[in-house]
């Protein structure tokens, strides 16, 4: 697998040119994107970035995290609280996922979207509202273990920690997850199944894996878009964000 240095400013732009011309047609279409990755790889901040480049670009975005649809305790937990195969295959509700957020978004679909179904913290419903994403709209799914389960896409992202930096970056307290992690790195195999894969051992240094056909991305220096929104057509500052913190 070849990786190639980038920054998060330009990823953002490259994902979002990925997009162009996706389900733009005359008729009720949707996009969808899913973000994968551990907890430790910190999918939500590249999915909250995409939406804003892609709303900056005129196509309206909706971030759904896979969190808020986990299952109640009494089915996660059915075999204790720490089983790691358990976490793989019983704590996503992958059910509800299709019904209330990929189902409404099939072509003449409803377009009705629920952003979350499930309070885990509070073990009860969250009893959201359901949220209209308009025509030629955007999904952006993002979470634990989400390749692998015949989820419906039109661009699917991988941040990928090594072994090592998976360990060192999960908390003590969670550390009994990574029996699962190798598990889905095995049987799911989201490096060859991703369309796109971000290494992010270190996240202020991000590299990819870029289309076969693209030409490579000039050096990064100094003065590239420091502290900028990349964008097809140069830099611009973003409305909230000038440094990239992953969470």
């Amino acid at each position: 697998m070849r990786l190639e240095a980038i920054s998060w400013e330009r990823l953002t732009g490259e994902l979002v040119d990925r997009l162009a011309g996706v389900a733009t047609g005359p008729g009720p279409e949707w996009a969808r994107v899913l973000i994968d990755g551990a907890p430790a790889a910190g999918t939500g901040a590249p999915a909250r970035w995409m939406a804003e480049e892609l709303r900056l670009r005129g196509r309206p975005a909706l971030v759904v995290a896979a969190e808020g649809f986990l299952r109640a305790d009494s089915l996660r937990f059915e075999y204790g609280r720490r089983d790691p195969d358990a976490y793989v295959d019983l704590w996503l509700d992958t059910g509800a996922l299709w019904r209330e957020v990929l189902t409404p978004l099939d072509p003449g679909g409803t377009g009705r979207v629920l952003p979350d179904l499930w309070d885990a913290e509070r073990d009860r419903a969250t009893r959201s509202p359901y949220t209209e994403l308009p025509p030629g709209g955007v999904l952006l799914l993002h979470g634990t273990f989400l390749l692998g389960r015949w989820f419906p896409a039109d661009l699917t992202v991988h941040l990928s920690l090594s072994p090592g930096a998976l360990a060192r970056r999960t908390p003590e307290g969670e550390r009994w997850t990574l029996p699962a992690f190798a598990r889905y790195e095995s049987e799911a195999r989201p490096v060859e199944e991703a369309d796109v894969v971000v290494r992010v051992d270190d996240p202020r240094r991000p590299a990819w894996t870029p289309p076969p056909d693209r030409r490579p991305l000039p050096p990064l220096t100094e003065t590239t878009c420091e502290g900028r929104r990349w964008a097809a057509n140069g830099c611009r500052t973003p409305s909230n964000l000038q440094h990239w913190v992953l969470e």
